[in-house]
């Protein structure tokens, strides 16, 4: 694959001042439709070191606005870093509609110099392509523009620009010794990338290979193609001949063949007073023992949960939290996102939130919102709600081949013990703030979040991350379940 290239194209100066003049310019109105199109932008600037790349940002620096322009340079993850999925460093990057983010290397790292140095088994290497190939597509299915290069040099160019780097006491503090290990193991190094490249060259993000003997050359194939990136990312987001899909209505009834798993839930499952007081001690104690080795084993642990308005999922969040370390563990409730995260993938928000090696993190709501709430209400498009069921698989398996503890819960009541609820709720002074008018708007609508719900616990539920459906007309039975289960969690992990 990179044995075809030509590494002896190159460009006479005149035609590289013309063109690249040409680029720049086109890029800076590209950039300027970007933002009033609120189009976010990523350019993924990989291949050997020495390729060039800097001089390369330079120019591109000088043309675009910087104050829509970030450039991340990417070195090897940071300790804290490395107590989270490889990829999370990386979506804290992202770029908000409307900006534009140059990523010098990339997530690339984690198959190619990881690998080079032992950094990551051969056995990992085909998930970590799938879950690159996993991000990239739910970028720009979500309207996110995508350019990747691979700068290309021989091994005797990349030798000598090494040395006379080296040489340079202006620049010898660039060579790293990672930089000679590429010259030492050149033939491995090509072959690790050049499987990246044919396995990670996807519709969606497809790869540019981009011969860099003659830095004038490269510039401008890097310009071009970054051109035609962005205008055909703009042409997608407006096409010309605009067509009207008519919204579906909101399904109010599961189709027969569909599985009802909340009509499954025997809700009278209880627990007496007395039951419920030495089962729950004896749970907590359990728990807090495990906090001890969840630490000691560096696990993260995330406990999300979801259900219906007066679900019971305050009380039981209560009960699971009471005799931890509040050192080591947080509880973060999800409401309406800002206009900050509405700028971002919908996921962005919940990767900035999980929990780091060694922690317990809870949430209150969850990414499920997409497929709920959001598609319910309408904030989210059918297209939007429906792609999101696979987007949450691959986050969660994500999560799960990197070691996270993950359970998922659902409390479910009845609409009868619901209603007696918000009753109890609204003659409490105590309590009559928890109740809002959208509690009693959401409940009109039962039906349609019956559905909803059903398909996204049949969308979402597998092997790695199952659902766990609690009965909870009866506090009692669904406080001590859902610790039992986190429990349970914890020791299979173990």
């Amino acid at each position: 694959m990179l044995d075809t290239l030509d590494l002896e194209l190159s460009l006479d100066k005149n035609s590289y001042k013309s063109q690249l003049e040409t680029c720049m310019m086109k890029l800076r109105q590209l950039q300027n439709a970007c933002w009033e199109k609120k189009l976010p932008a990523i350019f993924v600037l990989d291949g050997w070191t020495a390729t060039g790349k800097g001089t390369l940002l330079k120019n591109m620096v000088g043309y675009m606005d910087p104050r829509g322009f970030v450039v991340h340079p990417i070195w090897p993850p940071t300790p804290e870093e490395q107590q989270y999925p490889f990829l999370w460093r990386f979506w804290q990057k992202l770029p908000s509609v409307g900006q534009v983010s140059v990523f010098y290397h990339s997530w690339y790292t984690r198959v190619l110099e990881d690998r080079l140095f032992d950094r990551i088994s051969e056995a990992e290497i085909p998930t970590a392509m799938r879950q690159i190939n996993a991000f990239e597509r739910q970028m720009v299915d979500d309207g996110c523009a995508i350019a990747k290069f691979w700068l290309h040099l021989s091994c005797k160019e990349l030798k000598k620009r090494l040395k006379k780097a080296d040489d340079d006491p202006l620049d010898s503090w660039r060579v790293r010794p990672e930089d000679w290990q590429q010259v030492e193991h050149y033939e491995q190094y090509r072959g690790f990338a050049e499987e990246a490249i044919a396995q990670t060259s996807t519709g969606p993000a497809p790869w540019t290979l981009v011969e860099a003997h003659d830095a004038r050359w490269a510039q401008i194939k890097v310009f071009t193609q970054a051109i035609a990136t962005l205008s055909a990312a703009l042409d997608r987001q407006h096409p010309q001949i605009p067509t009207q899909i008519p919204t579906p209505p909101a399904q109010e009834h599961l189709d027969p063949t569909e599985p009802n798993y909340l009509a499954q839930v025997d809700l009278q499952q209880q627990l007496s007073k007395e039951e419920y007081k030495q089962q729950l001690k004896n749970a907590q104690i359990d728990l807090r023992k495990l906090q001890m080795k969840i630490d000691r084993e560096q696990i993260p642990v995330l406990a999300i949960f979801e259900g219906w308005d007066a679900g019971g999922k305050g009380g039981a969040i209560k009960r699971l939290t009471d005799v931890l370390d509040p050192r080591t563990y947080q509880v973060t409730a999800f409401a309406a996102p800002t206009d900050e995260e509405k700028a971002h993938h919908y996921l962005w928000r919940f990767w900035r939130q999980l929990p780091k090696a060694g922690k317990i993190r809870i949430f209150d709501r969850s990414w499920y919102g997409r497929v709920l709430v959001e598609r319910v209400e309408g904030f989210a498009t059918p297209t939007q709600w429906q792609r999101a069921y696979q987007e949450i698989n691959e986050f969660e398996e994500q999560l799960t081949s990197a070691g996270y503890v993950l359970v998922k819960f659902w409390l479910h009541i009845s609409p009868e013990e619901q209603l007696q609820r918000f009753r109890d709720r609204q003659n409490n002074p105590f309590k009559a703030y928890k109740l809002t008018d959208e509690d009693w708007r959401n409940r009109e609508q039962w039906s349609l979040y019956e559905v909803a719900v059903n398909q996204a616990i049949q969308r979402t539920n597998t092997p790695y991350t199952p659902w766990t459906v609690v009965p909870a007309n009866n506090k009692y039975y669904a406080r001590v379940k859902a610790i039992e289960t986190v429990i349970e969690a914890i020791e299979n992990a173990l």
